[in-house]
């Protein structure tokens, strides 16, 4: 038994010694593994990288920032400039007329004839409205039209003469004016009913 005993000690004793073996290794292999990864070139190397990306992105960032505000400032003051001009050539068109109307108003003043001071109104007049229809002001034909929302404002409704002008425009109280294509005022009017 005696013999028997100590071969169970010394195969337990191989086991230990066996375990430890490899307990080192693998501690030895996760050390090596741990080190050529980590190692402390390596790891500055990274961390220098990383802060060169961060401040090559700062300063693109940076300079992006600085063009976008450049950019707003410049186009307000745009803005700005063409709200103070924006009526100049229109005004500018219309400096002959307003002329005009001077003369007309002292000819009105020492006028015996008021069909002479009639005409030269007249005169002005179609010059005022030749003026605006170069600028792209177009009058809005509406009577005997049928009613629109999207161009008519009805003042009222009143009973259609004849059949063929119900909720057609019967009569125009303010007249309805485009500039291009598109309605800058509405006519007002009155609709067959």
């Amino acid at each position: 038994m005696s013999q028997e005993h100590s071969n169970e000690q010394q195969h337990e004793h191989m086991n230990e010694q066996t375990n430890n073996s490899a307990n080192e290794t693998h501690s030895t292999e996760n050390t090596a593994d741990m080190s050529a990864e980590t190692s402390p070139e390596t790891a500055n190397e990274s961390v220098r990288d990383f802060e060169a990306e961060l401040k090559e992105k700062d300063d693109k960032y940076l300079r992006l920032y600085a063009e976008f505000e450049n950019y707003k400032r410049r186009t307000s003051a745009e803005r700005i400039e063409l709200f103070k001009t924006a009526g100049q050539e229109i005004m500018l068109a219309m400096i002959p007329v307003l002329d005009d109307f001077e003369r007309a108003l002292k000819a009105m003043e020492n006028a015996n004839d008021v069909a002479s001071v009639k005409e030269g109104i007249e005169l002005v007049s179609h010059k005022f409205k030749n003026t605006l229809m170069h600028k792209g002001l177009k009058p809005m034909e509406s009577i005997g039209q049928p009613f629109n929302a999207d161009l008519h404002e009805a003042i009222t409704n009143i009973p259609a003469p004849t059949e063929d002008l119900k909720d057609k425009v019967i009569d125009e109280v303010e007249k309805g004016y485009y500039l291009g294509d598109k309605v800058i005022r509405y006519a007002k009017v009155v609709v067959g009913a």
